[in-house]
């Protein structure tokens, strides 16, 4: 057996067992402490609530235990088992230039992995969702997303990919620094466009009318000195009944969204400090460091991928028999996430790191007993778990857990 194989083989057991493992301490933790409200909490949030949470967050983690016992035998399947050499191989059957060739080989493989995702992002709608009153989708709806989200992936995706595999064939030994400039050009001009261009195909966008709620908000940004290109509220109960507000856009094409479930859940001073939390972000640079360290994470993996595409033990010992530059690309892309795992807790822990830091902001810009209360409602109403397993948080949340985050916040309280 190749050497590599074995090591692949290593690493994935590693990766997924130590997944389901921290997943198992998640479902017995979270089970334990479900007949009972954790005491920082005891006055704000009801037993009721507290056990919807429980249930709603053990149901979630069982569907994703069966989605990744189902990617393994899929990855395994596409890589050792001869799946990617067959899908190549057989459009190579066809009279197409070895560019066209290359990417409906690789569009089939991503269509592949669509359609076998789709029965799990059924289950996790119409019966999960749907089971702790969070679902508002249709099915109608529901496959015109689908569908129009494969259209998009093609439309836009494509051109992209065959750009890249252009540059691979072409450009010489250093083409992964001309497609590193190509996907970062690419995802900053798509970052750019997303509010005007994508969001509106999926969502409908109204301008928040003018009221006190808007003036306070107005009010809020040019205290903490941010431009945005409008307010605006986001129809989210046409899906779900979760509630939200983010950033998006970058430049003078930025965008405050609120969903509409979030605006009819908080009162205006929640909205207020939420809001605060978000421009957080902005005024820490958190958005700019994150793409910095995204950028610097994709520049290494094409160097890695450039190397390994010279490496003949990298195709067969994932047992590829088409050494090619396109095979080798779909190759990367499904099997890095493997070595890459233990990766994760990394950047979870500066990503908590920036959500104290936001809300550090956030408590100097608004009321913080605000934030507090209207954090409170949005676990409840999304119903996310009070209780973690804290080795579970820490390998896989990208906020601080509930009870850790308000008392970070009471603390600031204290202190001010």
């Amino acid at each position: 057996m190749n050497t590599f194989t074995v090591l692949f083989l290593v690493a994935l057991v590693l990766s997924y067992g130590v997944q389901f493992w921290l997943a198992m301490r998640q479902k017995a933790h979270v089970l334990q402490h479900r007949d009972q409200v954790p005491a920082a909490f005891r006055d704000r949030v009801s037993l009721a609530a507290h056990q919807k949470a429980a249930d709603y967050t053990v149901e979630k983690s069982k569907l994703g235990d069966l989605d990744s016992v189902v990617g393994i035998v899929f990855l395994l399947a596409l890589t050792l088992g001869g799946g990617i050499s067959l899908v190549f191989d057989f459009w190579a059957t066809f009279d197409l230039s070895p560019l066209k060739a290359s990417l409906a080989a690789m569009a089939s493989v991503f269509l592949l992995m669509t359609v076998v995702e789709i029965p799990f992002s059924l289950y996790q709608t119409f019966v999960i969702e749907e089971k702790f009153g969070f679902n508002k989708n249709t099915l109608p709806q529901f496959v015109k997303d689908q569908l129009l989200s494969v259209a998009l992936t093609l439309g836009i995706g494509l051109p992209i990919l065959a750009l890249i595999l252009w540059v691979m064939d072409s450009i010489g030994d250093l083409w992964w620094l001309y497609a590193w400039a190509i996907m970062m050009g690419f995802s900053l001009l798509m970052s750019w466009l997303f509010p005007t261009l994508i969001a509106p195909l999926f969502n409908k966008f109204e301008p928040m009318q003018d009221s006190s709620l808007k003036q306070r908000i107005q009010t809020l940004l040019e205290r903490c000195g941010f431009n945005s290109n409008g307010i605006f509220i986001m129809d989210g109960s046409r899906r779900s009944g979760h509630g939200n507000a983010y950033f998006t856009g970058l430049g003078n094409n930025k965008r405050i969204v609120f969903f509409d479930t979030l605006v009819k859940s908080l009162d205006e001073s929640e909205l207020e400090a939420v809001l605060a939390h978000e421009l957080g972000h902005f005024k820490c640079k958190h958005t700019i460091k994150m793409l910095i360290a995204s950028s610097l994470m994709t520049l290494i993996s094409f160097a890695i991928l450039g190397w390994l595409i010279t490496q003949d033990w990298f195709f067969d010992g994932l047992g590829v028999g088409t050494h090619s530059n396109a095979a080798a690309l779909l190759l990367f892309m499904l099997v890095s996430p493997v070595f890459t795992t233990f990766m994760q807790p990394i950047s979870a822990f500066f990503q908590r790191k920036f959500e104290f830091e936001a809300d550090d902001f956030a408590t100097r810009n608004a009321e913080a007993g605000k934030l507090i209360s209207g954090l409170v409602k949005l676990y409840e109403e999304n119903a996310s778990t009070l209780t973690p397993d804290p080795l579970y948080s820490a390998f896989h949340y990208s906020h601080p857990p509930a009870a850790i985050r308000i008392a970070h916040i009471e603390e600031k309280i204290q202190t001010a």
